[in-house]
């Protein structure tokens, strides 16, 4: 009897919050040490992967201990709780009830149990954005507006995005859903919004920017639904390995800032770049890869698909006195192709790629490959085993004529992860490829 009773006790439900931090950092009761050890058999599993489909494809790919190249120790984040430089926060239905809580989100839109749950207790997510969320729900929780859960259900205020910069910059976006309100409506709107956060309880934030955006879709970009500035400055600065970057609402940046230059000194490392060498920076953002490392080669040649990142990048370069740097707005299948089809400079060209989560477009990697003058090509992926992997065994494969990969394969031959997200699963792992 007692035996069935010690079997049939259950451990208490988890609280809302150790729900919330077990899904966005499910690693946050581990000491950081055992983290990083944690990735690094990720990773490992990764490589072991790469490996395996590698020799489906007739490569012999298995080294000692079934990885095809060196895979080094995690690198670790310099700032371990609070790292997080921007954050997006969710409006949506509490576990108190609360339909305007700002938060995250526990659950499925596919289960039907969303809750959102206050971020206040995520040690990846500094002080400063937690804040903001708190006083913009006091904000829409004192509108008469309803917040837009579904779309086709009506309501108004959307996500909250937070961007800081460790100069003490503070921008905040906020996403609204206009429905069938007029300007007249909207421009109040926007008027109280202002005014709650320059002169009511949001002063406290200290916003150096205050973004609206009115969105009818989940993410709409500056070109389909500008951002309007409503208080402040148009963008934030942050300072990086001794340069000064601008930053625009939606130019991409990396999350850690700390992690960023040390990944970024690895990257110079990496690419051995001579005093003659051309860098080609697909996905460039802000140019802060590039612009870091433009004194060490004779020309940088940034791509990116964002218009305001290279505006941004146009302008960190002109402001950090950088004559030797290019960039070319467009999507990089469209841009990449043509720059490399006619490339006869004579010139060593080292190629750095840091795409989305969705990996490289086919054609950018065909590219890559036609190209002869590309020796060395480092690959930053922040989920190597997604889409990213797809893009290793085409940089690998034996040339093929039917997909047009017409050059000579790539070899990896270095692999580093960098803890650039602690108490997350998640790392950065740079591949190291050469031909």
């Amino acid at each position: 009897r007692k035996e069935k009773a010690r079997v049939s006790c259950s451990l208490p439900e988890p609280s809302w919050e150790e729900r919330l931090a077990n899904a966005v950092t499910p690693l946050w009761r581990l000491p950081y040490q055992e983290q990083l050890q944690v990735k690094y058999e990720s990773q490992r599993k990764t490589l072991q992967t790469l490996a395996s489909r590698l020799e489906e494809l007739g490569i012999d790919a298995q080294k000692p201990g079934g990885l095809y190249c060196p895979l080094q120790p995690v690198v670790p984040s310099p700032i371990i709780n609070g790292y997080r430089n921007k954050s997006t926060f969710s409006v949506n239905r509490g576990p108190d009830g609360n339909p305007k809580t700002v938060g995250l989100y526990v659950g499925t839109g596919r289960e039907r149990n969303i809750v959102c749950v206050k971020a206040n207790h995520l040690e990846n997510i500094s002080s400063k954005h937690k804040q903001v969320a708190q006083c913009y729900e006091e904000f829409i929780c004192q509108s008469p507006l309803d917040p837009c859960i579904l779309f086709h259900e009506g309501g108004h205020w959307r996500e909250l995005v937070v961007r800081t910069t460790r100069s003490g910059h503070t921008m905040a976006i906020i996403t609204f859903h206009p429905q069938q309100l007029g300007q007249e409506a909207l421009a109040t709107q926007k008027a109280l919004l202002k005014e709650f956060f320059t002169c009511g309880p949001g002063a406290v934030c200290a916003l150096t920017s205050l973004y609206f955006q009115e969105s009818t879709m989940t993410r709409c970009s500056h070109e389909q639904s500008p951002y309007q500035l409503l208080h402040g400055a148009p963008h934030i600065f942050e300072e990086l390995l001794g340069l000064r970057f601008r930053i625009s609402p939606d130019a991409f940046f990396q999350v850690n800032t700390a992690g960023a230059e040390v990944l970024y000194q690895a990257v110079g490392e990496l690419c051995q770049a001579a005093g003659d060498t051309v860098l080609l920076d697909i996905c460039c953002g802000t140019g802060t890869i590039g612009l870091s490392l433009a004194h060490r080669v004779s020309k940088v040649i940034g791509v990116e698909v964002v218009e305001k990142a290279v505006e941004d990048a146009e302008w960190n370069a002109a402001f950090n006195g950088i004559s030797n740097c290019e960039f070319h707005s467009g999507k990089a299948e469209a841009v990449l192709p043509q720059l490399l089809a006619s490339w006869e400079d004579a010139r060593p060209l080292v190629a750095v790629v840091n795409p989305s989560r969705a990996g490289l477009h086919y054609r950018v990697v065909r590219a890559i490959r036609n190209c002869k003058a590309i020796r060395r090509l480092l690959y930053i992926s922040c989920k190597p085993e997604g889409e990213a992997m797809r893009n290793f065994l085409e940089l690998c494969c034996p040339p093929d004529p039917r997909k047009k990969l017409a050059g000579e394969p790539f070899t990896p031959v270095m692999a580093i992860p960098f803890d650039m997200f602690p108490h997350t699963v998640h790392c950065e792992l740079m591949l190291l490829f050469t031909r």
